[in-house]
């Protein structure tokens, strides 16, 4: 199958099209911009209680009569341009796909070795957010604002998330883990010349990460990872990026209370923050990237800010710390794993957080709402620092291929560490409402991830997907869900190149990625919580239908509380959710007839934590029998706080060939 690197056949239609769309733009531009300023967000109202010249409401009268003539005065080109752009899309295809090629560019990713199915396995993870990225009149429904900006910060987090280097922690004493603290884990470098041990002070529930450089330093990281993994015990074939740190387990892992000021007072101690790669003053102009005190959501801020995806093992043996002192200078913390933290969910195999950033040699994003294609190009750029693949303008425009006019595309974007082999698209065509002006559908991928030593392709299968979002459509979001699964099946069939006698390919995983918009725990989602995608896809966060496991907590974030102090940072939204009291106020819970949709400061008992629509699904069907999967790390993400109003989800994947190292 050919991948479309461009949106149209021939240079000629592509002309067309971008002076067609450059008639619109100016209509465009303007009624947006006319509609913007008068739905105000509840930061704009804060900021301008505090105005008592009303300079803004003296702004909005002054301009509306001005943007009311250049609508007017624009509106014969618009359509002009219309009548042109219309009959294009039908020659317009459903995708563009965007390689890297000069991948100097991309000084955030580690460098991929190609996996070649020996050892004990492979971990692949998988990132999912619905980012908001719609025009700014209407983000502002959802109560955020300024969606270029949003859109270069957005990128600019997930790909410095990323590409963090994953630290484990290795405790040496198998039956005493237990290291006391006088406050939440911390793990220090040693300044200067110091070589003494680190010690690390290990929490129970949260943990706080140490001092990140930078988007600047991921090429060094690459090699020094590789050389722990020659050094310091032997991990999983494909673990790029990592540091290892061995405990010893004398004093039964406690500290001394000179060792414990001695590490409090390195933790508070910092150098000069690295500057940021970006200057440009557009970002500033959304709310939270203002530095305040105690906000530790940039990564390139010095203050210790939480995150979750490292594990804390127990292992033998111990490790020279001196080539350990020039790896730990990241902002990266420690997740304790199942055997070894202490949880209230004992019989959980896989560990789960909510974490404060994007996990560390991210391999697989799928994006929902990147609807605006001036703020797709923004975003694109800044994850081509860190993903070599991308998949966007994802969708149809027009009458093409579905029953109603289209105005915007799918909103879907696919961004990989791994080159993709075949793509397609299909559009729902029962949409309803204000959805069926979107082209609402299922982007599918597949994947290579490497190949055996008898060069059988290794490959996986990715479905990236936004069903019906009015409430009440039950049955419009069931059938979206049976042709979900059709078009998957059809896809499969087509893009295998094996025979059960002679395979070429070996299938490791089949994931699906996607805002559901429907919860597993409100009484009106009982038909989707039952539909049959469950019985061949597992949801690592689910008990059955109506039940989710206790640590899942809703994905829909309250949109009138974003801005609030208490959440408008990443580290302070991490605290806040990990409270039952903090996701009452600041989380949108499973609709009921005895309660109303104002969430904010109610203190009664609420069923589950939140509406959770936000899915990561998997199956053991399909794939390759000799080998097996399962999670290893399922996290809820609070790096986009304040810039959407969902909370981005993560899992990653063991995929295990049940071989011995050579």
């Amino acid at each position: 199958m050919v991948l479309y690197t461009s949106p149209f056949p021939n240079s000629f239609l592509s002309v067309l099209h971008s002076f067609s769309w450059g008639l619109i733009f100016p209509c465009y531009w303007l009624a947006d911009r006319l509609v913007a300023s008068f739905v105000p967000t509840t930061y704009e109202k804060r900021q301008r209680a505090d105005d008592p010249c009303y300079f803004h409401a003296l702004c909005i009268i002054i301009t509306t009569p001005i943007y009311l003539a250049l609508l007017v005065a624009s509106l014969p080109f618009a359509l002009i341009g219309f009548l042109l752009w219309s009959p294009l899309q039908s020659a317009r295809r459903p995708y563009i796909y965007s390689r890297l090629q000069d991948k100097n560019h991309a000084n955030g990713a580690t460098l991929l070795t190609e996996w070649k199915a020996a050892g004990n396995g492979k971990s692949f993870c998988f990132g999912s957010a619905n980012v908001c990225l719609l025009p700014d009149s209407l983000a502002r429904f959802n109560n955020v604002f300024n969606t270029q900006a949003r859109a270069k910060e957005i990128g600019r987090r997930i790909r410095n998330g990323a590409s963090r280097p994953q630290i484990k922690i290795y405790i040496d004493s198998p039956t005493n883990t237990s290291i006391s603290a006088a406050s939440f884990s911390s793990l220090v470098s040693p300044q200067g010349g110091d070589s003494t041990n680190r010690t690390v002070n290990a929490g129970i529930k949260r943990t706080t990460s140490m001092e990140y450089k930078g988007d600047n330093s991921g090429s060094n990281n690459s090699e020094n990872s590789r050389e722990d993994k020659n050094g310091a015990g032997e991990p999983n074939e494909g673990e790029e990026n990592t540091c290892i740190v061995r405990i010893n387990g004398e004093d039964n892992g406690h500290m001394s209370d000179t060792e414990t000021e001695t590490v409090n007072g390195q933790a508070h101690a910092s150098g000069p923050a690295e500057p940021s790669l970006e200057g440009d003053a557009e970002v500033s102009k959304t709310p939270n990237h203002k530095q305040k005190e105690g906000d530790c959501g940039s990564l390139d801020s010095c203050s210790a800010s939480r995150e979750s995806l490292v594990k804390v093992r127990v292992g033998d043996g111990t490790v020279d710390q001196s080539t350990v002192n020039n790896k730990l200078l990241y902002k990266a913390s420690i997740m304790k794993k199942t055997s070894v933290r202490k949880k209230k969910h004992t019989d959980e195999i896989f560990d789960h957080e909510i974490s404060a950033f994007f996990p560390a040699n991210l391999d697989f994003l799928c994006l929902q709402e990147v609807f605006d294609k001036r703020a797709a190009e923004k975003l694109k750029e800044q994850l081509h620092r860190y993903f070599e693949y991308i998949v966007y303008d994802v969708g149809v425009y027009s009458c093409h291929q579905c029953c109603s006019f289209k105005f915007v595309n799918s909103g879907l974007l696919f961004a990989s560490r791994y080159p993709v082999m075949d793509a397609a698209y299909h559009c729902y065509p029962n949409g309803r409402g204000t959805d069926s002006l979107a082209s609402k559908g299922a982007l599918f991928l597949k994947v290579q991830v490497g190949s055996t030593p008898q060069d059988q392709r290794i490959v996986g299968y990715i479905s990236c997907t936004h069903l019906q979002a009015i409430a009440g459509d039950t049955t419009v979001r069931c059938e979206q869900l049976d042709m979900l699964q059709d078009w998957l099946s059809e896809f499969r069939k087509s893009t295998s190149s094996s025979s059960t006698a002679n395979p070429e390919e070996l299938v490791a995983f089949d994931v699906i990625c996607g805002d559901l918009n429907f919860d597993n725990c409100s009484s009106e989602d009982k038909l989707e919580q039952q539909h049959s995608l469950f019985t061949h896809y597992k949801d690592p966060c689910r008990i059955g239908p109506g039940e989710d496991k206790p640590w899942a907590i809703g994905t829909l974030l309250d949109p009138e509380g974003l801005y609030d102090d208490e959440v408008c940072t990443p580290d302070n939204l991490q605290k806040v959710l990990e409270s039952e009291e903090g996701r009452k106020g600041y989380l949108v819970y499973p609709t009921s007839k005895n309660h109303g949709s104002s969430q904010k400061g109610r203190k009664a008992s609420l069923k589950g934590n939140g509406r959770r629509i936000d899915y990561m699904l998997y199956t053991e069907e399909g794939l390759y029998l000799e080998w097996k999967v399962e999670v290893e790390e399922f996290s809820f993400i609070t790096q986009l706080a304040g810039l959407t109003d969902h909370l981005p989800v993560a899992m990653r994947l063991m995929v295990s060939t049940g071989e011995d190292d050579p």
